[in-house]
């Protein structure tokens, strides 16, 4: 076990292959391309394969093929079990430090919990999951959505998708992620990314460590055709967010601890992306 660790961590230390294993962290559950990871990260494809086949020794990512594309994805697994043995062998020393690791989100049952959805434009897709949260979740949560590279306004398809579902779209607005991270602002429990693009950058941490979770989908801005083509398109993009938000709102949030919360949540972001008006 100790060596097994250890060549772990001997892995991890190379400020390179850190980067790819935090990227594919933040892409979980997903499998991403190589290629991908070689454009988002800047690396070139001989030095990620290298990057990628020790992380794969390690046991700490996978590989699988579809077509002629290699996808990797982490082994989250021997990813628990490496963390799980650095924090139980030091929790035997000091309880006080690593036991709230097991706790939840908040001790407190009598508030909401603040939730931010987060994609690049902040224009549809986070867009739909706030909209949909703060109609499905009551009174449980306070609900944000912001961008990357946030657009100056709102897709009009979104926003006809929006008001054809019966939702107040006058509280909606285009804002970057910074507003959520300066002195003053909600401090969040749950943060989502709705794309890939935003999951990829390397966003500040969040104060107070909030769950986080990776619901990737298409984006239907960049849907082309006719305009019944492109609004099938956000019709579609609606449904798959109504399923997860669903998922969401159906969890006990304040009985579950933070690890039960993360498992929900990853196992939320395996949902498949089709259609559920």
């Amino acid at each position: 076990m100790i060596e097994e660790i250890t060549d772990q961590l001997a892995i991890l230390g190379h400020p390179q292959r850190i980067s790819v294993f935090r990227m594919l962290m933040r892409r979980f559950p997903d499998t991403v391309p190589a290629g991908e990871l070689a454009v988002e990260l800047g690396i070139k494809a001989s030095t990620l394969s290298n990057y990628l086949n020790a992380l794969q020794r390690s046991g700490l990512v996978t590989q699988e093929r579809s077509g002629t594309s290699l996808l990797y994805s982490i082994d989250m697994k021997n990813v628990q079990q490496m963390l799980d043995f650095l924090v139980l062998d030091c929790c035997r020393g000091r309880p006080d430090i690593c036991m709230p690791f097991a706790q939840g989100i908040d001790a407190m049952t009598d508030r909401k919990f603040n939730v931010l959805f987060l994609c690049v434009g902040n224009s549809a897709r986070s867009i739909f999951a706030e909209s949909l949260l703060r109609a499905l979740g009551r009174d449980r949560f306070n609900v944000y959505s912001a961008g990357t590279q946030p657009t100056s306004e709102l897709n009009p398809f979104a926003v006809r998708v929006l008001k054809d579902k019966g939702h107040d779209t006058s509280v909606l607005r285009s804002k970057h992620m910074s507003e959520f991270a300066a002195p003053g602002a909600p401090e969040m429990d749950f943060v989502f990314t709705v794309c890939n693009q935003a999951a990829n950058e390397d966003c500040p941490a969040w104060e107070g460590q909030p769950i986080s979770g990776h619901w990737g989908m298409v984006d239907p801005v960049k849907a082309t055709g006719t305009d019944a083509e492109k609004s099938l398109a956000f019709q579609n993009a609606y449904g798959a967010l109504k399923r997860r938000i669903e998922a969401f709102t159906s969890l006990p949030v304040e009985s579950l601890d933070r690890i039960a919360l993360q498992s929900a949540v990853d196992d939320i972001g395996r949902t498949p992306n089709e259609d559920a008006k």
